[in-house]
C-alpha cells in the first residue's frame, strides 16, 4: 500500500467530477478516478496526474485492489445517473446505479476503516418548493425516482454514522453550469439537457432551436426562475467539505448556490448579448413538476464550510460554455 494519503473520486471523468479533480489537483492532493466512462470522458482526467481506473462502481474486486493499493483517505462520490425524465421512465436504473452500487463503495470502506465521504447530492431531495429561498431544513419529498435516489443514499449515509462512524457532507446542488474558463474541460452530456449548453448548442446550430416550457408562471417574465451555481464554485466546496471532515467536522448537509435566481427569457437574452447572435427559440406547454422558481439559501454553506459562490452572475457561466463550445477542442471530447 502507498504510504501517502488518497482520495478516491468515483465519476471523475464527469462533469463535475473533472472540474473537482482540478481543483484538488491545484491542493496537491493525491488522487484515484473510478469511472466506468458511461457518461464521464477519459480525455477529462488529467493523464499523470491521477490514477484513472476504468471500472464499475458495484464492481467489488475493482474496488478492493484500489484500497489495498492505497491508502485511502477519502471518497468523493460523483458517479450516478442524473437524468430526471429517465429516472420516472427507468426508475430501477436509478435505484441500481444511484443506491445500490454506492453501498459496494460503502461496505468497502468500512472494511478498510475509511471514514470520510463527500457526497454530490441534489437540491432535487427537497422535492417542491414549500418555501424559498430553500434552507437544509426545507422538508425532503422528492417528486421524482431522481430525487428519491439521492434521498435515500444520503439516509443510508446517516445510518453508517451511527453505526460505525462514517463521517459525510451531502453537497445538495441547485443548477451546475458554467466551465473551466481555460477552456480545457467542459459540460458534454449525451443527451445535453441543461439550458445554458443547450441555448448555446442552438446559437451554435447545433441543433435546431431551444424549447421554452411554459410562459405562464407566476414570475416577471412568465419563465421559470432558478439558481445557476457555477462548476467551478461546486468543485470549491468539495475541496472545502474534505477539509472540515479531516478536522473533524460532523456529517452535515449544505445547499450550493448564489440566493439569486435568473429567469430563462434572463439565460437566453444574456447568451444572445454575449455572442452577438440570436437564439432560435420554440414555445411549449409547461413540463409536469416543474417548479416556478427555486432559489437556494446558502448561509449554511459559509457558516460550516465557509464557501460563498464567486460567479453570482450568469454571464460568467455564459462566457465560459461559449468559449469551451467554440474553442479548439470544438467543445467536445473525441467519442
Amino acid at each position: 500500500m502507498e504510504s501517502q494519503d488518497t482520495i478516491l473520486v468515483t465519476g471523475g471523468a464527469g462533469y463535475i467530477g473533472s472540474h473537482t479533480v482540478r481543483q484538488l489537483l491545484k491542493r496537491n492532493e493525491k488522487m484515484v478516478v473510478l469511472d466506468n466512462l458511461s457518461y464521464g470522458h477519459e480525455e477529462a482526467v488529467p493523464v499523470g496526474a491521477v490514477t484513472f481506473v476504468r471500472g464499475e462502481l458495484a464492481d467489488s474486486s475493482t474496488l478492493e485492489s484500489i484500497f489495498t493499493q492505497h491508502r485511502i483517505d477519502a471518497v468523493l462520490h460523483f458517479a450516478a445517473s442524473t437524468y430526471v425524465g429517465e429516472s420516472v421512465s427507468d426508475p430501477l436504473k436509478y435505484y441500481r446505479n444511484n443506491i445500490a452500487a454506492p453501498l459496494t463503495v460503502l461496505e468497502t470502506m468500512q472494511r478498510h476503516q475509511c471514514k470520510r465521504f463527500i457526497f454530490s447530492s441534489t437540491c432535487a431531495t427537497y422535492g417542491d418548493p414549500q418555501k424559498i429561498p430553500m434552507a437544509e431544513d426545507h422538508p425532503q419529498q422528492p417528486v421524482n425516482p431522481y430525487g428519491a435516489s439521492k434521498w435515500m443514499l444520503e439516509r443510508v449515509l446517516k445510518d453508517c454514522d451511527r453505526a460505525w462512524g462514517l463521517k459525510s457532507v451531502f453537497l445538495r446542488y441547485f443548477n451546475a453550469s458554467g466551465c473551466d474558463p481555460n477552456g480545457e474541460i467542459g459540460e458534454d452530456h449525451d443527451p445535453e439537457t441543461h439550458l445554458i449548453p443547450r441555448v448555446l448548442m442552438a446559437i451554435a446550430g447545433e441543433i435546431p432551436a431551444i424549447t421554452v416550457f411554459g410562459t405562464d408562471y407566476p414570475t416577471p417574465d412568465g419563465t421559470c426562475i432558478r439558481d445557476y451555481i457555477h462548476v467551478n464554485d461546486l468543485a470549491s466546496a468539495h475541496a472545502l467539505a474534505l477539509e472540515h471532515l479531516r478536522k473533524g467536522g460532523e456529517s452535515t448537509a449544505v445547499n450550493l448556490g448564489t440566493g439569486r435566481g435568473f429567469s430563462v427569457t434572463e439565460i437566453i437574452k444574456t447568451a444572445e448579448d454575449i455572442t452577438g447572435k440570436r437564439v432560435p427559440v420554440e414555445y411549449g406547454p409547461r413540463r409536469p413538476g416543474d417548479p416556478s422558481e427555486l432559489i437556494c439559501d446558502p448561509r449554511k454553506a459559509k457558516e460550516v464550510l465557509g464557501w460563498e459562490a464567486v460567479h453570482k452572475d450568469p454571464r460568467s457561466h455564459i462566457e465560459g460554455a461559449w468559449k469551451w463550445l467554440t474553442g479548439p477542442k470544438r467543445g467536445r471530447y473525441s467519442r
